[in-house]
């Protein structure tokens, strides 16, 4: 059977895909952070890693990157609840082989599983398009360097004050404290070289990333 890793910060969601996962795959692991993710993956030496994009302490990108120089046999799938073209292309230019969404039906993400394994590249239909776009001839995907040196817990912040949410509301929809929300947008204002959450609000708009 296959060697399955699961890395995922939210816990009921990973212990349903491990529910669905557990008679199809050897499941070696789970992992709900970055850091005892790649620790778990080194131990292991799981065939294949199944990841999420958006993670504290730099998210799937960071977890892939790492195990690269140490692992470089595993594969990665990126399984995430995101299907914007920056995190596509962000994942698959750091070491991943495919990129589904959360949507996946359950005998669907296996089948992914195993193509992955045997060395295939897997992606949702949709997703596909932006990956041949990036790495093709025609209009490739830029990613945008500015919004590279946000961290994951940034970006999702930055969206969603992007969309006119208040910091309570925020706070709420991330389970955070309203001043660590604060923190955060301070952190990106600073990062962005904006001045408030208005310039904010356009700089996220410009982009299409609201």
């Amino acid at each position: 059977m296959i060697r399955l890793y699961l890395v995922d910060d939210h816990r009921l969601f990973l212990a349903g895909v491990r529910s669905e996962l557990e008679d199809r795959a050897e499941i070696v692991g789970t992992a709900t952070d970055v850091d005892d993710a790649i620790e778990g993956i080194r131990e292991t030496a799981p065939h294949v890693v199944l990841i999420d994009v958006h993670m504290p302490g730099g998210g799937g990108v960071a977890v892939i990157r790492a195990i690269a120089e140490t692992n470089p046999d595993v594969r990665f799938l990126a399984l995430s609840v995101s299907d914007e073209a920056e995190d596509v292309i962000a994942m698959i230019r750091s070491g991943a082989r495919g990129y589904v969404t959360k949507t996946i039906a359950a005998d669907e993400l296996a089948e992914a599983i195993e193509r992955v394994h045997a060395g295939d590249a897997v992606f949702s239909p949709r997703l596909a398009g932006f990956v041949l776009d990036a790495f093709s001839g025609g209009q490739a995907i830029e990613l945008d360097h500015d919004l590279d040196q946000l961290t994951a817990r940034e970006r999702e912040v930055l969206r969603l004050i992007a969309r006119g949410f208040a910091y309570k509301q925020v706070a709420s929809r991330l389970n955070l404290s309203v001043k660590t929300v604060e923190s955060h947008v301070s952190a990106v204002l600073r990062k962005l070289q904006l001045s408030n959450r208005h310039e904010l609000a356009r700089w996220a708009s410009d982009r299409r990333i609201v």
